[in-house]
């Protein structure tokens, strides 16, 4: 086994072992308006639930040299922001949207993406994704870095409305070989869904 102190190489290196090894990771396709009305959207692998009571998931929105990213500026000021679950029919367009855009354009519209409005938030979605969750901004936590330069926002959203497409829902679960989720390894690389097997939990 090779043992590295994290401390003793840059954070880029500390990043390819992270992306490299916490795979495959699920992709948060993630809309917001801005307060100009531009409808902003971005991918982010760091993206997981925290709870079902009340629904909860998260989003780590890395900044760069401290500066925050559209994404959490305007969820913060907004209170608000829709979550998609990526998939293969849709992938190469949410690609598009990881392009550099200033404020001011709307990465949506630049993929060619269709707006949908939501049912309880302001923040429209798009209508390509299977699985949508219209969040509120529960909670904000800047973390890592500096005091003087953070590295990312934190945001905790509360699931205030689920828009799921009937072919991919069967009593009241989520068909996974249907729904054809798409997950991110490091470097370029995706992943499709694999194999699926089961083992019994212990009691």
């Amino acid at each position: 086994m090779i043992s590295i102190d994290p401390s003793d190489q840059s954070d880029r290196d500390n990043y390819k072992l992270l992306i490299g090894s916490i795979i495959p990771r699920p992709v948060a396709f993630v809309t917001t308006l801005s307060n100009m009305g531009v409808l902003n959207g971005a991918p982010f692998s760091y993206f997981n639930i925290v709870t079902s009571d009340p629904p909860l998931i998260s989003i780590s929105v890395q900044r760069k040299n401290g500066v925050q990213k559209d994404t959490a500026r305007n969820a913060i000021e907004a209170g608000a922001f829709v979550v998609h679950i990526s998939d293969e029919s849709y992938i190469q367009q949410i690609n598009e949207t990881a392009a550099s855009l200033p404020p001011d354009q709307s990465e949506v519209l630049l993929a060619g993406l269709t707006p949908v409005a939501s049912d309880k938030i302001a923040v429209p979605g798009i209508a390509e994704a299977r699985i949508r969750m219209e969040c509120l901004l529960e909670h904000c936590i800047p973390l890592g870095g500096t005091k003087e330069s953070l590295a990312t926002d934190l945001l905790i959203g509360r699931v205030v409305c689920f828009h799921i497409d009937e072919s991919v829902y069967q009593d009241g679960y989520i068909d996974p070989e249907e729904l054809k989720p798409v997950s991110r390894l490091a470097g370029n690389s995706y992943a499709k869904l694999g194999g699926i097997f089961t083992i019994e939990r212990p009691e």
